[in-house]
């Protein structure tokens, strides 16, 4: 039996949190998820920049932030920072790094996640960085929500046994962003990310991944990949199961809404289900979990008061400033999380071709068909 306290759902936190961290985007994410995380935690973001200046200035007001500059490039130049928090769309972050990976005075860096346009520029963005002495690290943040921990928790402690089956449904309607209408894809590289992630982070890397999408009949640009599920297997029987349904029936249309995304683990000698906060009203609800195993009565149904969003955000950047304290490589590095990108365009693939795909197909393969 596992008690509630022992359930490991906080982020290590570094001793020094003076370290100067310049901030580049100013959208919702960083209003109202990066900077109040980094504020309760006692961060010290001092200075930001944005593709829209004025934007950055609102933001820079609403937390305190003293220096805003009128460009990226501008804040780039400021030597006195020392760790970059990236939180631009998919499409602009891999010139900010470049760029980024040319300044001595950079020593650590959170990029947003998905790492790259696609699994080969990730591989760009990961060598970059090595090879200027930049610690990277991935803000892949579901893996900080309190509910996902305290399964991680579970399954070390081996509280639950051995994993048979586990199961991530996610019943929810996400705000797609304009850049995304330009790229044409939506699910997988933005929500489902999170939760291949997610399998990773519990049980290791699966062999390969079956995936099927269809189009999510609301979203009226050209996609593929709205409606998403996915099997990945695992060379030791385990089998994960995600579907990702951004359409949730015609809940936007008048139809009454059930929204959620609730994961659940079966072991040998347990059970442990989970509610995800985020999609609910308001976003800061937190996630919940019960759990009980075979010398239980009853579900065990430890509650906090934290939240995916914004909470989580603490041990995105917590990694990386602890990283760069202890001179180790950050929890999400980069090179590790080159394998949830393989995972993700292997679920392209597996569309594509219609069959299970390899994970090492792409880790250690170069496919010249072009993008998927």
């Amino acid at each position: 039996m596992t008690t509630p306290n022992l359930l490991n759902i906080h982020a290590k936190l570094p001793q020094n949190k003076d370290q100067r961290i310049g901030i580049i985007g100013s959208g919702f994410i960083v209003k109202d998820c990066h900077l109040p995380a980094y504020r309760k935690a006692g961060f010290n973001p001092v200075a930001i920049a944005s593709r829209t200046e004025q934007r950055a200035r609102e933001v820079a007001e609403c937390h305190d932030i003293k220096t805003v500059y009128p460009t990226p490039d501008a804040l780039l130049e400021d030597t006195s920072i020392e760790v970059l928090d990236i939180a631009v769309p998919p499409n602009a972050q891999f010139e900010i790094i470049q760029k980024a990976c040319q300044k001595k005075h950079i020593k650590g860096m959170l990029a947003q996640k998905p790492l790259g346009m696609d699994f080969q520029e990730a591989q760009k963005i990961v060598q970059l960085c090595q090879d200027a002495g930049i610690v990277l690290a991935v803000n892949q943040n579901m893996r900080y929500d309190q509910s996902v921990r305290a399964a991680k928790s579970l399954i070390d402690s081996d509280s639950i046994g051995k994993p048979i089956l586990a199961t991530l449904d996610m019943r929810g309607i996400p705000h797609w962003m304009p850049w995304q209408a330009d790229l044409g894809w939506v699910t997988l590289r933005i929500m489902s990310i999170h939760h291949l992630d997610c399998f990773r982070y519990w049980f290791g890397d699966p062999e390969g991944i079956f995936c099927s999408v269809r189009p999510d009949p609301r979203t009226a640009f050209p996609h593929q990949d709205g409606i998403c599920s996915y099997i990945l297997e695992y060379a030791n029987g385990m089998r994960c199961v995600g579907i990702d349904d951004t359409w949730t029936g015609p809940a936007r249309e008048g139809c009454p809404a059930d929204i959620r995304i609730q994961w659940r683990i079966e072991g040998m000698k347990g059970l442990a289900m989970g509610d995800i906060g985020w999609c609910k009203d308001p976003y800061t609800s937190p996630s919940s979990i019960r759990y009980a195993t075979v010398d239980d009565t009853e579900f065990q149904t430890p509650a906090w008061t934290e939240s995916w969003f914004p909470d989580a955000f603490i041990g995105t950047m917590a990694q990386l400033l602890v990283a760069l304290e202890e001179g180790k490589e950050p929890e999400i590095n980069g090179r590790d999380n080159l394998k949830t990108m393989a995972l993700v365009e292997a679920a392209y693939l597996s569309v594509k071709t219609k069959r299970m795909v390899k994970l090492e197909e792409i880790m250690e393969k170069r496919f010249s068909e072009g993008p998927l």
